[in-house]
């Protein structure tokens, strides 16, 4: 059983499914990666104080855009693209191995090209459509991120993952 300490802060991540040509970008994490090596994933990564701190503040006390701002960042260091018109589309929790919660927040987004140019943390990637994601070794979850934002895209319903709830 896993203890949970009350107080535990979390780490915040943004991951986003890509779209370029009704394909949805889908890439593998290096094996030599200490979570999930060899899997394939999305693009996205942690946010950290960084990111906003010391940008100028949209109102007198806050940054809005914070978590559109970091997959932008995340999606050109990771991808070399550029995305635009980015959505909502799931949120979850995932308790680390070392027992520290990510609260993560899954957005999506169009690209206007699909020139990938992969990071170092990254060592393939491939665009695919629904069916042909469920190909691909994908860290759990990621399958039902993209089911969830096809169906939004077909019939303009937001459906929400039931899964074991």
């Amino acid at each position: 059983m896993i203890k949970y300490d009350k107080n535990q802060l979390h780490y915040i991540v943004v991951t986003g499914i890509i779209l370029y040509e009704d394909k949805y970008l889908v890439v593998k994490r290096a094996d030599w990666e200490k979570a999930f090596p060899g899997k394939w994933t999305v693009p996205g990564g942690k946010l950290e104080v960084l990111d906003y701190a010391l940008k100028k503040k949209d109102t007198s006390e806050h940054w809005y855009n914070t978590f559109e701002n970091l997959l932008k960042r995340e999606v050109r260091e990771e991808t070399g693209l550029e995305i635009n018109d980015i959505g909502y589309v799931t949120s979850m929790v995932y308790i680390r191995p070392d027992n520290i919660p990510c609260i993560i927040v899954s957005l999506y987004a169009k690209s206007n090209n699909g020139n990938v140019k992969l990071c170092t943390a990254l060592s393939d990637y491939s665009w695919v459509t629904l069916d042909e994601s469920k190909e691909y070794d994908l860290i759990e979850g990621i399958y039902h991120e993209i089911e969830i934002l096809d169906n939004f895209l077909k019939t303009g319903k937001h459906m929400i993952w039931e899964g074991n709830s």
